[in-house]
């Protein structure tokens, strides 16, 4: 199964530390120059995981991406709109890693989606902190919410279940809800929603279906 974490940034992550050239320095030894942004997403997502969006200032979070405000307002208009790219950064392509092997059957890669171990999901955490429902955090995680569910349904229509659409709604509520009862009671709640989603999943499927792929 895949190791893939649930709502995790794609790409290499940027540490807050490590070799400064000179030319790098800014103003009282703060660094600057184009991997500025990089280390400002970083902190963001460090900071943002571990005490929350609105726990966060921006003081705090130019101190541990070693910039200055200066530098920060150069590349972000303001907080919110770090919050919004903060968000885009995850999981841009929805889970690649489950939904586009070819060595899983389709019924494999939607248990597969749940053999996780992950913090609350990033998208969940911002729209509980976040009360404007158009801010454009609010909007990248709607976004990623129904791209998310799409994905299932797509999956759920290969196994060849009668309603992809509501297996795929229930599954994606289903996660969710595991994400967030995970952070909760601070204990594993993925193996039991994937017990469950197994029972799902058969019930949508009807047997012909699966027969006819156990002779492919």
């Amino acid at each position: 199964m895949s190791d893939r974490k649930l709502c995790t940034p794609i790409g290499t992550e940027v540490g807050y530390a490590g070799h400064v050239t000179e030319l790098e320095k800014g103003p009282q030894g703060l660094r600057r120059g184009r991997g500025a942004r990089e280390r400002i997403l970083a902190a963001s997502r460090q900071l943002f995981r571990d005490q929350g969006i609105n726990s966060t200032g921006l003081d705090q979070l130019c101190t541990v991406a070693q910039v200055s405000k200066r530098t920060f307002y150069q590349h972000f208009a303001s907080k919110d709109e770090l919050i919004a790219e903060h968000l885009r950064r995850f999981d841009p392509d929805v889970l690649p890693e489950v939904f586009d092997r070819t060595d899983l059957t389709p019924r494999e890669r939607l248990l597969a989606a749940f053999d996780i171990q992950s913090p609350l999901c990033p998208f969940i955490a911002a729209a509980v902190e976040i009360h404007d429902p158009d801010h454009p955090a609010r909007l990248s995680a709607r976004d990623y919410k129904k791209a998310f569910a799409a994905r299932l349904a797509e999956a759920a229509r290969e196994a060849g279940a009668t309603d992809p659409e509501q297996l795929g709604e229930q599954l994606a509520l289903l996660l969710d809800g595991a994400s967030a009862r995970n952070r909760v009671l601070d204990s594993d709640t993925f193996a039991t929603a994937a017990a469950i989603a197994g029972v799902l999943i058969d019930n949508a499927i009807p047997a012909a279906a699966v027969a006819q792929r156990a002779r492919t």
